[in-house]
């Protein structure tokens, strides 16, 4: 009974995954550009840039993501029309800038200063330099700790049914409710299906981490 029920409503789990997995990647984009962007200006950028960094990423970090979630749904919502969906990638997008601007920060900082100084010798531009020398080592060194982040936030897109998104934890509760049983089944193939995709994620990052690997180079370049 239990499992022609679960095959019956297979293509609703994996319709969640499928919106699950769209809020992951314009979540996880929305905090590439914007994390990687904060930690250039707090490296290299003047100190009311840095400060500001700062302030972003203490207060994108120190706020819960059902809070964050809760705010812009229902506080952004007075304002702006936006589905529950766009408020949920503006959530947790931006608190997944500050985590991402802390792990390319800390690339970034790995990276020998004189490579920076040989740079400017050469006579590039400080922003040529950034872009031609740092970033790409800082990006290839930030592949490892970067899965953290792929897994804490395809974790976090759970979170997003508390506003409405319809991904794979409401799509388990409708399922629940509507064959008035079977919790424990139903959140046992969502727990497999979360395992799945966030092993597949880190299984493809340690490869692409691995292909970019350069020999003598894993400690950012030092010594």
């Amino acid at each position: 009974m239990i499992v022609e029920i679960l095959i019956t409503q297979m293509p609703y789990l994996l319709h969640g995954v499928w919106v699950a997995l769209q809020l992951l990647v314009c979540l996880l984009a929305l905090g590439f550009v914007l994390g990687l962007s904060l930690a250039i200006l707090e490296v290299y950028g003047h100190w009311t840039l840095r400060w500001f960094g700062v302030l972003f990423e203490r207060i994108f970090r120190g706020i819960p993501a059902i809070v964050l979630l809760l705010l812009f749904y229902y506080g952004v919502a007075d304002f702006v029309d936006i589905s529950a969906f766009t408020a949920a990638v503006l959530a947790l997008g931006l608190r997944s800038a500050a985590y991402q601007s802390q792990i390319f920060r800390g690339s970034i900082l790995s990276i020998s200063h004189g490579q920076m100084l040989a740079a400017r010798a050469m006579g590039m531009s400080k922003p040529m330099a950034i872009r031609e020398i740092i970033l790409p080592q800082a990006l290839r060194l930030s592949i490892g700790p970067w899965t953290n982040e792929f897994s804490s936030e395809m974790k976090a897109t759970s979170l997003a049914y508390v506003i409405g998104v319809v991904e794979l934890t409401r799509q388990a509760r409708y399922i629940i409710s509507s064959t008035q049983g079977n919790i424990l089944a139903v959140f046992a193939v969502v727990a497999a299906l979360y395992f799945i995709f966030n092993w597949l994620g880190n299984w493809g990052l340690y490869r692409l981490e691995r292909k970019l690997a350069v020999p003598g180079f894993e400690q950012g370049g030092q010594g």
